[in-house]
């Protein structure tokens, strides 16, 4: 066996951009394309906007100016600007920062000095402006590198900081900014900054009542079991409601930071809605019933928090600071203090709640003897589960025994027929991606209830196989993607899931976990190169650039793509178009407009909108494709 050597020629150290470039996933976790809302390219703008948001909070500046144009960010603030002679160290020296005096930056996320180091460091290029009292200095970087040191100029613009930054392509492989994720993010600043006008590509988004308004916007009036109650304290504000959805539904937040996958101040509001409610009422009501269809948003400000990750998603902290109380404590007393006050106040709302608990605990009820047989089913089937190839890895499974990056690239395909999912299988990564195949069209699911969960033995397996039957704490794959071919019968396959997943399990789209997988629709190729074309504008580019007579391939379904070739489709090059709940988005007019009775509108909407469209290939013989039809 060969020795290898090693002294001193094998230590080495590597300077700050070095190692951010070399690890970035250390810095802003996943790197990704941009259709998770969790990729690194939005990190990337949440550590530029949280230095403008301390400024704001610090009473310097009540705008902020955004723009996102052809993959170039621009973030403009009116605080007090970065002190001019030190505007290229606060870019680009680790640990270098004024979040340090904690009498300043008491209650802020960014405390660690990395963030917009960690931004230069994974930009192609990157502009740095501070304007104070009628003088501006400018930086510009490449890759972390300082290419040119502006001289000081006077200025007549007003006070603050402007950071443009492009990420850079060699990290950030084919990224694109998709609005929908950025304007969601941008809403989440504007509800916990109330009076903060945010401007972002033309649309002025601000906020008056805080997380009220958040969760007026998340949820329409109608669907309300009783007005939204909401309860604000010096560190602490909370939103809640019962709705007539499924699940449970919150929006956390730890000093401005959405905290996606929650932590110790949900699972302590969780815990005191609970024992407050049963107080209230004396009786010793089932936790399930109580929160059940619970819609709630929490904020809270901890000193010095700590987060289970990097990237801030979870707060790990028990104690609201050094000298403070535990959070546990500080949240079940507030909630025990104002709520149990607002329900005295407010009998009409009491009589609704308790309307709605005893409902939940109906449907239950009702549920429990078709859940035991249908579970049993599902035990029996999971041991021959043909449906199923699943994976190694899972989402669940510790950060001690599965790194983050492993754990995030776990996937399910949901595919249709045998011979899609035969090819998804055999040319699937056995690690990470698991494959569930339908038998043909599922039901359509929209008005039904819960029940029908587990009466239907494909939506039972489905959802065991997801793990999602008591919330998403267990999901084992972090991406639920949607594989049908882009046919009629396809696309109402992929609809009738969505219906799925929207009535029962909203939470699972609202988290950015449900996708739909994009393939090829054409393989253009000659004797020396191949290209893969998605749409007919890219088959025409791949025509020309080939030139001469190529041979073009029009892919009908899935199951004609070779397993070699879908290889390139579900790997590194993977193409996800992700399922997005805008902030207005309101779930059951959108699935009663699209899957209920024929609605006047709908029939509209479709005699409007039908088209035939002829291209080359149809008029040389080939049938259109699925893009070329639309409804």
């Amino acid at each position: 066996m060969e020795q290898v050597s090693y002294t001193e020629d094998n230590i080495r150290s590597l300077d700050w951009k070095e190692h951010i470039r070399m690890r970035p996933g250390m810095y802003i976790g996943k790197l990704g394309d941009g259709s998770a809302a969790d990729d690194g390219i939005y990190i990337l703008i949440k550590e530029v906007l949280d230095n403008s948001i301390d400024e704001y909070v610090m009473g310097h500046g009540r705008n902020i100016d955004i723009s996102v144009d052809e993959g170039a960010v621009t973030v403009r603030d009116y605080g007090r600007g970065i002190p001019l002679g030190k505007v290229v160290d606060c870019v680009s020296k680790i640990n270098t920062g004024g979040k340090y005096d904690s009498k300043a930056f008491k209650k802020s996320v960014g405390l660690n000095g990395v963030g917009t180091k960690a931004v230069n460091a994974l930009s192609e290029a990157f502009r740095v402006s501070s304007v104070r009292e009628g003088k501006v200095k400018i930086a510009d970087f490449e890759r972390g590198e300082i290419i040119k040191d502006h001289k000081l100029k006077k200025s007549d613009e007003p006070n603050g900081t402007t950071v443009t930054f492009r990420p850079d392509p060699e990290i950030f492989k084919k990224f694109r900014f998709r609005p929908d994720y950025i304007e969601n993010q941008l809403w989440n600043y504007a509800y916990l900054n109330a009076g903060l006008k945010i401007n972002f590509n033309g649309k002025t988004l601000i906020s008056r009542n805080g997380l009220l308004d958040l969760l007026e916007r998340k949820m329409a009036k109608e669907t309300l079991r009783y007005p939204i109650i909401h309860m604000k304290g010096e560190d602490l504000e909370i939103a809640m409601s019962h709705g007539n959805h499924y699940g449970e539904q919150y929006y956390s937040f730890v000093n401005g930071q959405n905290t996606t996958q929650g932590g110790t101040h949900l699972n302590a509001l969780r815990e005191a809605i609970v024992k407050t409610l049963q107080e209230h009422f004396n009786k010793n009501y089932d936790r399930r019933d109580i929160l059940s269809s619970v819609v709630a948003a929490v904020s809270i400000r901890v000193e010095e928090p700590v987060f289970e990750s990097q990237t801030k998603t979870k707060l790990g902290s028990s104690d609201m600071g050094p000298e403070g109380p535990t959070i546990r404590t500080f949240v079940v007393n507030f909630v025990k203090e104002k709520l149990d006050n607002f329900l005295h106040k407010n009998p009409e709302v009491v009589k609704a709640l308790e309307k709605r608990i005893k409902q939940s605990e109906r449907e239950r009820k009702e549920i429990a003897g078709i859940k035991k047989l249908a579970n049993q089913r599902a035990k029996k089937a999971n041991l021959h589960n043909k449906k199923l190839r699943d994976c190694r890895l899972h989402f669940g499974d510790s950060a001690r025994k599965v790194e983050e990056e492993l754990r995030k690239a776990t996937t399910i395909f949901i595919t249709e027929g045998d011979s899609a999912s035969g090819s998804i299988t055999k040319a699937r990564d056995v690690q990470t991606q698991a494959v569930f195949s339908l038998r043909g069209k599922p039901l359509n699911c929209y008005g039904l209830t819960k029940k029908v969960v587990y009466e239907n033995e494909e939506f039972n397996l489905l959802q065991h196989a997801l793990n999602i039957e008591d919330g998403l704490d267990d999901l084992r794959y972090n991406r639920v993607v949607i594989a049908t071919d882009a046919d009629v019968d396809g696309m109402h396959i992929r609809l009738l899931l969505l219906t799925f997943f929207l009535q029962f399990f909203p939470e699972l789209v609202r988290n950015g976990h449900l996708f739909i997988l994009d393939t090829p629709l054409f393989r253009v190729r000659d004797k020396q190169k191949t290209f893969y074309c998605y749409s007919e504008e890219e088959k025409q580019q791949a025509i020309k650039k080939l030139r001469g007579q190529p041979e073009v391939t029009r892919f009908k379904g899935l199951g004609e793509i070779s397993p070699g070739e879908f290889k390139d489709f579900i790997g590194d090059g993977i193409r996800l178009e992700p399922v997005i709940l805008n902030e207005d988005t309101n779930v059951d007019d959108v699935l009663a407009y699209y899957m209920g009775k024929n609605t006047p509108a709908r029939q509209e909407f479709i005699i409007d909108n039908l088209r035939v469209e002829k291209d080359e290939a149809e008029e040389g013989g080939e049938e259109p494709s699925g893009e070329d039809i639309a409804a």
